[in-house]
């Protein structure tokens, strides 16, 4: 059903690309639409991932220059049956995390430094399997052709503020043409988070799959999301078309499950992750649970540091036996 709306949604997207053309142009505009909206696609498909990583600071990391968490990345896609992603560190003290990648072959995924520092092993587990679902799911293809052809709507739309209307192959003339700069950009945007909004819903289920634990995820969405909506995340903020990519929303304002949101209310995707650790009969933490140390704080071997260390053993019971 989720992939059956979202399908329903991108042919919507790529509708309002085409409409948007044929206001400004006629037939020849909305040919001149479909050309452009493939260009920018196909320019999207190959260098979407290295742009976004590049927009967030992102430096690659390995098994010997940060065995645990590579190691606990390793062990989630194993789990995942997915090949293993490159995996990158982000410099900033926001909690969050994303994933990027034209398919599974071609993955990234990305924690912040704040994530690192706030979570423990447990808790950072389940951001990952939220990542890696988003990969297995195809996700970020999704999420990528969306926020391009958004992109591409605003473009066109401004495009047809300073020429449309004017031409003799614009069938609706100036006060179409100004209708359409102040409508389209807004549907684009509605389409695009209604889309992000759904594909969350989806990784939280298959991402307390991969883990083994609804709760751990459950418990890191609660602590990271009052913590984001404190801590400003710079390159977000000069960057807003990619906030839909992180597992929480990284900009600031606009946090209620509304229309206009990037991302479902973090209460209502906690109380989904408690409904299916419910199911599955694994115990629930509330929010007053006393913590175990964080990622950064737990004892480490090896290299040592917040994220040195040998690979820790995720063997326990779960949903997958």
């Amino acid at each position: 059903m989720n992939m059956m709306r979202t399908g329903i949604l991108i042919a919507g997207m790529t509708a309002l690309f085409l409409g948007v053309g044929f206001v400004i142009g006629g037939e020849t505009g909305m040919l001149i639409a479909l050309v452009v909206s493939i260009g920018m696609n196909v320019f999207a498909y190959w260098n979407s991932d290295k742009m976004v990583l590049r927009m967030h600071g992102a430096t690659e990391v390995t098994a010997s220059s940060h065995p645990a968490y590579y190691n606990q990345v390793a062990q989630l896609a194993q789990q995942a049956e997915l090949p293993m992603p490159k995996v990158y560190l982000m410099d900033n003290p926001q909690p969050n995390a994303f994933a990027t990648g034209r398919n599974p072959e071609n993955a990234a995924v990305a924690c912040t430094t704040g994530l690192m520092q706030m979570l423990n092993k447990d808790e950072l587990g389940g951001v990952i399997a939220h990542e890696l679902a988003h990969i297995k799911n195809r996700d970020t293809l999704i999420m990528t052709i969306t926020a391009t052809l958004a992109g591409a709507v605003s473009m066109l739309a401004n495009f047809g503020m300073l020429f449309g209307g004017r031409g003799r192959n614009s069938p609706f003339g100036m006060i179409g043409t100004l209708a359409m700069v102040i409508l389209a950009p807004m549907a684009a945007m509605v389409v695009q988070m209604a889309i992000s909004r759904t594909r969350e819903y989806s990784a939280d289920k298959l991402g307390a799959m991969i883990c083994r634990d609804p709760m751990a995820l459950a418990n890191a969405l609660r602590k990271i999301s009052g913590m984001a909506e404190r801590v400003e995340n710079h390159s977000a903020e000069a960057n807003p078309a990619t906030a839909h990519m992180f597992i929480i929303n990284p900009l600031s304002g606009a946090r209620m499950d509304n229309l206009f949101s990037t991302h479902p209310n973090p209460t209502n995707r906690i109380e989904a992750l408690q409904q299916l650790a419910s199911e599955w009969g694994t115990p629930s933490r509330s929010a007053h649970t006393i913590d175990r140390p964080s990622y950064a704080e737990q004892p480490q071997s090896g290299h040592g540091g917040p994220w040195g260390g040998a690979p820790h053993s995720q063997d326990k019971s779960g949903p997958w036996g």
